[in-house]
């Protein structure tokens, strides 16, 4: 995994991760069953792993932000429930997908080799044709396919499928998750009118990290 300083812990089958910049080794700690008030204890260390914003080191700032998008894609699914049918099944991978240029694709799959959600391991999987987007878990969709935005997300409109971007205008195109940086942090909104149309349900904990919720009602009137 290389040299750093991160960690990482397993609760009800799932690994979280914490990053801290600018080291990122992952180091796993499992955890044994215990009585639900450990549980839940256990739940909302899981929660405060997932620090929000994510601070970028002065130095390398575009390396530093692909680590940090990396980690949030590598944990978003740890809270979102997806239904039965739309995962994968058998010994099938739970797929993430990415569609365009993929600035941070070593990172992603350094952090999330060996990982599995759900019980399926993670792949990571660059997809060129729009027809294979309907099999995937988790869409990233970069920047570079702004002008293209229609295009993908009717491939998975109606599916159950979570598509996450890197722009402003990915939320209006009807994305359900988008990050956002400023000020030297790695932060995301959340489309949760999509995220329902999905028939996906976003955990709260996650919905509190959000640096922005677009609820039904503010959906509708953009």
């Amino acid at each position: 995994m290389g040299h750093g300083d991160s960690r990482a812990l397993v609760f009800s089958g799932i690994l979280v991760r914490r990053l801290y910049y600018p080291y990122y080794k992952v180091r796993d700690l499992v955890t044994k069953p215990g009585p639900p008030s450990r549980v839940l204890l256990r739940v909302w260390v899981a929660v405060s792993l997932l620090i929000v914003p994510f601070p970028l080191p002065a130095q390398a700032p575009a390396v530093a932000e692909y680590r940090a998008k990396a980690n949030y894609l590598a944990n978003f699914p740890s809270f979102v429930e997806w239904p039965p049918e739309a995962l994968p099944s058998g010994n099938a991978p739970f797929l993430v997908c990415v569609s365009g240029e993929f600035s941070f694709g070593t990172s992603l799959a350094e952090i999330t080799r060996g990982s599995t959600v759900h019980d399926r391991r993670i792949e990571i999987r660059w997809v060129r044709k729009v027809q294979e987007l309907a099999a995937c878990q988790i869409l990233f969709v970069s920047r570079s396919e702004q002008k293209r935005y229609n295009q993908t997300l009717d491939a998975v409109r109606g599916k159950m499928v979570l598509t996450v971007g890197e722009t402003p205008e990915f939320l209006d195109a009807g994305g359900i998750l988008s990050f956002f940086g400023q000020q030297g942090t790695i932060q995301f909104d959340v489309n949760l009118a999509a995220a329902n149309k999905a028939h996906l349900k976003i955990s709260s904990r996650l919905l509190a990290l959000a640096r922005h919720v677009v609820n039904q009602m503010e959906a509708a009137k953009s």
